[in-house]
């Protein structure tokens, strides 16, 4: 999704730099404008800032999961091992569906929710920052199916951890 709003984007810029040219030719010079270059809503919060998420992971088992990384979209960087498809991740949460508004993967298991009794193990993540304009600290674990499916909704952002 976010591939190919991103080669919409180079494709109408690559139009308009065409066309500039011509109209030049055709009418004289063109006054140069700035025009800022809207992003989707999906991808930078209605307030204009941009998914900045701190994610602490601890107990997976796997030493190589556990730490502390710095995310960060548009561009995607940061200390995240797999930046780019986490961004790209939460902005297909974000999209709307015929079904939803969006998912908000940072919203808790409500209290009343009926939930399997397994355990996924002992995994925890903390999730702290901005997302979509929204302030996140959403705190993450594996102690019964509603709460490993969360989690699993969230992945790459959080580790597959088993």
């Amino acid at each position: 999704m976010l591939r190919r709003l991103a080669l919409t984007a180079v494709a109408s810029f690559a139009v308009l730099s065409a066309a500039a040219p011509a109209a030049t030719a055709a009418t004289g010079p063109l006054p140069l404008l700035s025009l800022p270059l809207p992003l989707p809503s999906a991808l930078q919060g209605d307030d204009g800032t941009e998914t900045r998420l701190t994610v602490t992971v601890s107990g997976s088992g796997d030493r190589e999961a556990d730490g502390v990384y710095e995310l960060r979209c548009l561009p995607a960087g940061g200390t995240h091992p797999v930046a780019q498809q986490a961004c790209d991740r939460l902005a297909e949460l974000a999209q709307p569906t015929d079904s939803n508004a969006g998912t908000d993967p940072f919203r808790p298991v409500p209290a009343d929710a009926m939930c399997t009794q397994q355990f996924g193990g002992s995994a925890t993540a903390r999730v702290t920052g901005t997302w979509q304009g929204q302030h996140v600290d959403a705190s993450f674990d594996r102690t019964n199916g509603c709460e490993i499916a969360r989690w699993n909704t969230l992945r790459p952002v959080l580790p597959n951890v088993r």
